[in-house]
């Protein structure tokens, strides 16, 4: 018997390709996320935040599962599931999407990679596009083939990781720019590595091609990355909170429209190419949206963890909306949070009441992300 044989729930939850390696360098606890386990604790929270702003952590993020997308037809389907103009994307390049419904609803916010003139991979939040894509195509009469491809992401994020890949692949990674891929080979180990990731640091993910060699690449990288600081870690609520960006599911579902959070730069409604949504968009941007996501902020003590349920958010008693994500950011020193409100109430500067689960707080809706709202870190 082996150190994971008798882990989870049983084989409808599956294991990635670095599980028993995560294991091995302190792995603590696991959640489930695109129907994989995901590890969320390799031990103080606050502590892997500092050593992803200040050195470089690895991330298993496998439950990022890939939907590929090939054939004669593949650009024009691709453009079909998204709002945002895919017109101009290059061979090479990536692009953070929304992929909406017929009602303009939020599906996923996947990452779009471009690997070939007729071939995608999309990049999933949590939700089973895979299934959305393949009903699509059967009516599309589109020449299509979807598939998941054996493929698994690790993040390699922080000021220092740009080192530890220069050490893995030599200076030449330099040259990779932001939001843009690479087709390499590590000693044997097929990759795609792309400067894109979910922490809002310099970083890079590192899309491995080859399942069976997962092992093998998380131990060259953590030795690679032993001179540099590089600690194992998870995916930071408190860098990406202060980050502004969506967690699927908390911050934005299917409910939720782009304009709610200020993704009009997202969404395309004057290019010719058709997609799913086209016409519902339309309208709710002349309507305007009814609701709006606001940054929250309050002074009290910090917040022992994040939140697991949805806080109310009062105003003179009366219910506006709901905190989605609040965390402790002790970089900024204060609670911090993401709320969809009232888009009539969504005032900057004005105060409105939380019900945490410690009590009711007062809070100030505040611009965000809260950290670096230009994104200067993560492109630099």
């Amino acid at each position: 018997m082996t150190q994971t044989d008798d882990f989870g729930f049983g084989t409808q939850i599956r294991k990635s390709p670095f599980f028993d390696a995560t294991l091995r360098w302190g792995a603590k606890g696991f959640s489930v996320y695109n129907h994989m386990y995901i590890p969320r604790d390799f031990g103080d929270p606050e502590q892997n935040f500092w050593t992803l702003v200040t050195d470089a952590i690895l991330c298993d993020v496998s439950v990022e599962r890939q939907v590929e997308i090939t054939g004669p037809d593949a650009a024009r389907f691709v453009q079909m599931l998204t709002p945002r103009k895919l017109s101009t994307m290059a061979v090479g390049q990536c692009k953070y999407i929304l992929i909406t419904n017929a009602d303009g609803g939020i599906l996923n916010d996947p990452v779009l990679l471009r690997l070939a003139e007729n071939h995608f991979w999309i990049s999933l939040a949590d939700s089973d596009i895979l299934f959305w894509a393949q009903g699509v195509a059967v009516h599309s009469g589109m020449d299509v083939t979807i598939t998941k491809p054996d493929v698994s992401p690790l993040q390699l994020q922080g000021p220092r990781s740009g080192h530890i890949m220069r050490a893995l692949f030599g200076d030449a990674i330099q040259d990779l720019k932001y939001y843009w891929l690479r087709e390499l080979d590590l000693d044997g180990i097929p990759l795609v590595v792309s400067r894109t990731g979910w922490s809002s640091e310099l970083g890079y993910e590192l899309f491995l091609r080859d399942g069976s060699k997962g092992d093998a690449l998380w131990e060259k990288i953590m030795a690679a990355g032993a001179a540099h600081g590089l600690k194992p870690g998870h995916t930071s609520n408190i860098r990406r909170i202060e980050g502004g960006m969506l967690s699927y599911h908390a911050d934005a579902d299917i409910q939720t429209n782009p304009f709610e959070l200020g993704l009009d730069r997202l969404v395309n409604l004057e290019m010719e190419a058709d997609f799913i949504g086209k016409t519902a968009l339309r309208r709710i941007r002349a309507e305007g949206p009814t609701r709006r996501q606001v940054g929250l902020e309050w002074h009290t003590d910090p917040l022992p963890g994040p939140n697991t349920r949805f806080w109310p958010v009062l105003r003179d008693g009366a219910r506006l909306g709901q905190v989605t994500s609040a965390v402790y950011s002790p970089r900024l020193k204060k609670n911090i949070a993401l709320a969809m409100v009232s888009a009539a109430q969504a005032d900057l500067g004005g105060t409105v009441d939380v019900i945490t689960a410690s009590g009711p707080v007062t809070a100030r809706i505040v611009p965000y992300p809260f950290y670096d709202p230009r994104k200067t870190i993560a492109a630099a």
